[in-house]
């Protein structure tokens, strides 16, 4: 294992950040809810009693916090796999100017491809608004304004959410720890742990900086999805011995 961190310093830190437990415990408190509005419904003398689309939302609840529960436990356990060391191949502490640049480069980027949804979302807005206030007889005026409106508050956080994740990247602990199946970098996990999940590709890599490439998938509801991670690593950690570790299938 490539080390150049004390695991045991920085445990209870990484501990604090993972809070996955407290969502498992509110996901219980959902699920609990919506048993007892179950409960309700099938019970005379109370307003809620024989309230069959209150019935239907409160299994929705119990299923649905069932579910998130089960999801942020497995996530939990995963994470602390890698906060007590018992999985990690490596692991490395960014300097500020390491961290700077990783801030920098995730700003720009994220920056760069909100631009392009921001065109895309705003032209399609003004079709859809443009043909129904061509239609309308009245209240153009007022339709206009809302697709105004609408364009501000979509661009707003179009350019806010880069900014905002790139001050949180500045502030982060800096602590890179990579697992066979995960990733803790700079204060944010990543699982590629699943089922039909997996690397497509690691490298090393010399721009935008020094450091380690990871491109990995996992499927949901949506198919097939990827995340690249460019991770800084200064020019005494051994990336070659890294990378042929998560090649290992």
């Amino acid at each position: 294992m490539d080390n150049s961190i004390d695991l045991e310093k920085i445990n209870g830190k990484i501990k604090v950040k993972n809070n996955q437990q407290k969502g498992v415990a509110v996901s219980l408190i959902v699920a609990l809810a919506g048993v007892i509005l179950t409960i309700l419904t099938f019970t005379e003398g109370n307003p809620l009693y024989r309230s069959y689309a209150v019935t239907l939302l409160s299994i929705f609840l119990v299923l649905a916090g069932l579910i998130i529960a089960l999801v942020l436990r497995s996530r939990a356990k995963k994470m602390n796999t890698l906060i007590s060391g018992e999985k990690v191949i490596a692991s490395w502490q960014l300097s500020q100017q390491e961290k700077s640049e990783y801030a920098g480069y995730l700003y720009q980027n994220e920056k760069e491809k909100n631009k392009a949804i921001l065109m895309i979302t705003a032209a399609l807005i003004v079709i859809i608004f443009g043909i129904v206030i061509i239609i309308m007889g009245e209240g153009r005026g007022a339709m206009f304004l809302m697709m105004v409106a609408l364009i501000a508050i979509i661009a707003a956080f179009a350019f806010a959410m880069p900014a905002y994740y790139r001050n949180k990247n500045l502030k982060g602990d800096g602590v890179i720890l990579i697992g066979q199946k995960f990733a803790y970098v700079n204060g944010f996990f990543h699982n590629w742990d699943f089922p039909l999940s997996g690397i497509q590709k690691v490298k090393i890599i010399d721009k935008p900086f020094h450091g380690l490439y990871i491109n990995y998938y996992y499927f949901d509801r949506t198919l097939k999805n990827s995340e690249e991670l460019n991770i800084p690593a200064s020019p005494d950690i051994d990336l070659e011995h890294v990378v042929s570790l998560l090649k290992v299938k």
